[in-house]
């Protein structure tokens, strides 16, 4: 009977592996505290000296600090000291038309970053309509025809460019706006309460049930394949319920629902993106930071940073009324609108988990006003004072001044 004991302790012992060490900031050689250790199946974090042990049936494991860049490691490492290399995420967005290895969008957003202080890139990995960028391996969405309109017949080279350039890569996935996934799942469609007809927005999109885990199911699916080909951070877009009232879903949608149905998905999506070591973030709208309510989308400051890496308002100057921040035209003064927006939420949320939209486009709503170098400038700072997690322009085409990139 000893003899039997034994053997299954020898057996259990060699069939994990563990690994005894201590993160270090590589600028610095001061430990970092409270970073997130995984393999496939569990997490540990690291204590106040930066030591961790964990022991496992496997040999990989994936390290998430905040403001750093994701690091992967073997139990074979030789050395128990590991240096984390800080990141604050400057980060330009490329549209899903621009993609493409060979796009002359792309070929000039390579050469700003170059020459600015960009250092990182968004990139439409599943639009709104539901399309994919390049060919995955989701057998779901294929059979709805979602590669037929992607844009990057060669993702490997694409990562492979990205790697080489040290550039932080963000795979956007709209998530439950699809009317791909939605027109061809009618069941758990979005539907307008009086007819049972599905519902679609102003720009004639489905949107698929928030409830439903089937539609869970889809998008994190689309987010593994992104992961798989080695982007950083997987950003969910349109991770909320519609605005829009008169609509009919699989449960009552009030408040707690709500938010329960967006925590739950982001739930489901660190357990199965783990194994990838990516960072998950999320796009909010900018009012959030000022909310007391779930603005009846299911977003709230506290449960989103209860289960993302990241928070992403989009605090457009632009997309505030008149009067907010006691300005007539909250445009004219983007500093301000930057600052005292992450500033308020800083008791739920730390700013090195913040990572504001910024604007990249005309005033839409007052003065006209263009948003050139002073304007943008204004917003890069304050994100910078406030001490976020760097910041993502949105230019609806892309297309970018060096001058305005400069720091």
């Amino acid at each position: 009977m000893k003899k039997l004991l034994f053997l299954t302790f020898l057996f259990t012992t060699l069939a994990y592996a563990s690994f005894q060490g201590r993160l270090i900031d590589a600028n610095t050689s001061q430990p970092i505290n409270a970073v997130i250790i995984s393999d496939s199946s569990f997490s540990i974090k690291s204590d106040e000296n930066g030591s961790f042990f964990i022991n496992s049936k496997e040999k990989t494991y994936h390290i998430k600090a905040y403001g750093y860049r994701p690091y992967t490691f073997s139990s074979d490492l030789n050395t128990t000291t590991i240096k984390l290399i800080p990141i604050t995420v400057k980060a330009l967005y490329l549209t899903f038309w621009g993609a493409s290895n060979n796009s002359g969008t792309l070929k000039k957003i390579l050469k700003l970053i170059d020459e600015t202080q960009a250092n990182a890139l968004v990139v439409d990995v599943k639009n709104e309509y539901g399309s994919t960028s390049f060919w995955t391996g989701f057998k779901q969405a294929n059979s709805y025809g979602a590669y037929k309109k992607r844009t990057n017949r060669d993702i490997k080279k694409f990562m492979k460019i990205m790697k080489e350039k040290n550039i932080y890569t963000i795979a956007r996935i709209v998530t439950f706006k699809d009317e791909l996934q939605a027109s061809n799942n009618v069941d758990y469609a979005i539907k307008r309460d009086t007819n049972n007809s599905i519902w679609r927005n102003h720009d004639n999109m489905a949107w698929v049930d928030p409830f439903d885990k089937r539609s869970h199911n889809y998008a994190i699916s689309i987010a593994e394949e992104a992961a798989k080909v080695g982007y950083d951070e997987i950003n969910f877009d349109y991770i909320r319920f519609p605005a829009k009232k008169g609509l009919k879903f699989s449960k009552q949608c009030n408040q707690p629902n709500r938010t329960k149905a967006i925590e739950v998905f982001l739930d489901r999506a660190q357990k199965r993106l783990r194994k990838y070591g990516v960072f998950i973030s999320v796009d909010t709208y900018g009012n959030i930071c000022w909310s007391k309510d779930d603005n009846g989308i299911g977003q709230t400051v506290s449960s989103l940073a209860a289960h993302a890496d990241y928070l992403c308002p989009m605090l457009y100057p632009s997309g505030f009324s008149s009067g907010s921040f006691y300005f007539k035209y909250p445009a004219e003064h983007p500093y301000e609108v930057i600052y005292r927006s992450i500033k308020n939420i800083q008791d739920r949320v730390p700013s090195n988990r913040i990572r504001p939209w910024l604007q990249y486009f005309k005033d839409y709503t007052h003065t006209k006003k263009e948003y050139k170098r002073k304007e943008i400038q204004e917003q890069i700072k304050a994100a910078q004072d406030i001490g976020s997690n760097g910041w993502m322009l949105w230019s609806p085409s892309s297309k970018y001044h060096k001058n305005y990139l400069r720091r």
